[in-house]
């Protein structure tokens, strides 16, 4: 019996249909091509070199910032990267291609970059929006009464097909309906999102035409393979290959290859000024890693020493203190780790050992604290432990590697910190004393 006749079978379809506007939620997941800039970038500091440039003026649209005038025009460092993008399918620019949108020492920001980049910079929140609007999307009663006049047409255009076949088709034309879905939350969450993102595009490539403009004037080149190694290593760490990256971003690098090209740059021209200028208090590097770590001197190597004067198991109180009188004596004789066998020598029950390297933290208290605090060559007072009279000399001290580590790790983010101040101050400088003319 044709599958159109047979009711029963159609209820049973029907009830899939019904099924299936409940499972698209968690049946489909926004397609790569759709998640146009949504892309983590994470690891190695390349989030921070991608990371928005600071802005040194907020320029308000129509404003028009004058400093210097008579320059000549400049062009970017990168060429026309940006103007041989190739567009994704749905994209639909705000504003014309070729339009300007300002003139930075009369070099042109179009309207196509300022779309591109803002494309590049809504992506996380175009993404968290698309995923709202295709579960509103999916749950609508609408969505239901569009699977069900999906399976009808199947039915009516495969007449004498058994149920299964039917089913079969339905069901791709149903993974093809929910791709539909998911471009048009995309669309509809981009559409809303990149308005707002405009304006920061647009001062974030004002920013770069500055920076690219004065690392022309110093000579600062980039070559084209420093670039694509941050871009692989940005695709490898979000497990992708390049080309699957392109695809993830829109079909075209140009817009991250530019805002990466102008990232290095600028690092390079401001290493070039005020590298040698950079400089942190040790004292701010103990204080960091001592808040990081909680235990600033956990990690210390110790070169040590040790005379035992041993005790008899029964003493009197006077032999005990021949023994630190014994012991008071050999510091006395003590001048250095090299003297420290000789010291020792002739005193009855005395006992010299090389301890070696000793980590502070397998140390006893008290001990370990006036280990910590003697200086290198020195002997401490004697103290009574275990059946003997101690005296512990301290040769030298080593930070373990993980405690280099934290400390390397410390000075360069102070350092940093010094340098992104700079670079700010160095930004806003040349923001006041450029020609920005928006349009």
């Amino acid at each position: 019996m044709p599958f159109l006749r047979d009711s029963l079978a159609l209820m049973r379809a029907l009830a899939l249909v019904s099924a299936s506007a409940g499972l698209l939620v968690h049946a489909f997941t926004l397609p790569a091509a759709a998640q146009s800039g949504t892309v983590a970038v994470t690891g190695d500091g390349t989030s921070r070199l991608l990371g928005p440039p600071s802005v040194g003026d907020d320029g308000k649209a129509g404003d028009k910032i004058t400093g210097k005038k008579g320059r000549k025009k400049s062009s970017s460092a990168h060429g026309k990267d940006t103007e041989t993008a190739s567009r994704e399918e749905s994209f639909e620019p705000i504003s014309g291609e070729n339009a300007i949108a300002a003139l930075v020492n009369d070099e042109p920001v179009t309207g196509f970059e300022v779309d591109r980049r803002a494309i590049l910079l809504s992506g996380a929140s175009v993404q968290n929006q698309a995923k709202a609007n295709f579960q509103a999307i999916v749950k609508n009663p609408k969505t239901t009464q569009r699977l069900k006049a999906l399976l009808n047409q199947v039915v009516q255009a495969n007449p004498g097909k058994s149920r299964d076949e039917v089913i079969a088709i339905f069901e791709k034309r149903k993974k093809e309906f929910g791709i539909s879905l998911q471009r048009e939350a995309f669309q509809s969450a981009r559409k809303s999102a990149l308005p707002a993102m405009r304006k920061k595009a647009l001062e974030e490539l004002i920013d770069e035409k500055l920076k690219l403009q004065e690392a022309k004037k110093q000579s600062v080149t980039i070559e084209d393979s420093e670039i694509n190694r941050v871009l692989t290593g940005i695709a490898e760490r979000n497990k992708m290959t390049l080309d699957q990256f392109k695809k993830q971003v829109g079909g075209s690098l140009d817009p991250m290859k530019s805002r990466i090209r102008a990232a290095l740059s600028w690092n390079e021209v401001v290493r070039r000024r005020f590298g040698p200028l950079i400089n942190v208090n040790t004292k701010d590097v103990d204080k960091l890693v001592a808040e990081a770590t909680g235990t600033p001197q956990a990690d210390v190597e110790l070169q040590l020493q040790l005379v035992k004067i041993m005790l008899p198991k029964k003493m009197e109180e006077h032999g005990i203190a021949q023994r630190i009188e014994d012991a008071e004596k050999i510091r006395s004789r003590f001048s250095d780790c090299k003297s420290t066998a000789t010291a020792a020598t002739g005193v009855p029950g005395a006992k010299f050992e090389v301890l070696g390297k000793k980590k502070s933290s397998t140390i006893p208290e008290p001990t370990r604290t006036l280990l910590l605090n003697a200086s290198d060559g020195e002997m401490l007072p004697p103290t009574v432990g275990d059946g003997a009279v101690e005296l512990y000399v301290v040769c030298s001290r080593d930070a373990v590697q993980t405690a280099l580590e934290k400390r390397t790790a410390a000075e360069n983010q102070l350092k940093q910190k010094e340098f992104e101040v700079m670079a700010q101050r160095y930004l806003k400088d040349l923001r006041e004393d450029a020609h920005i003319e928006y349009r």
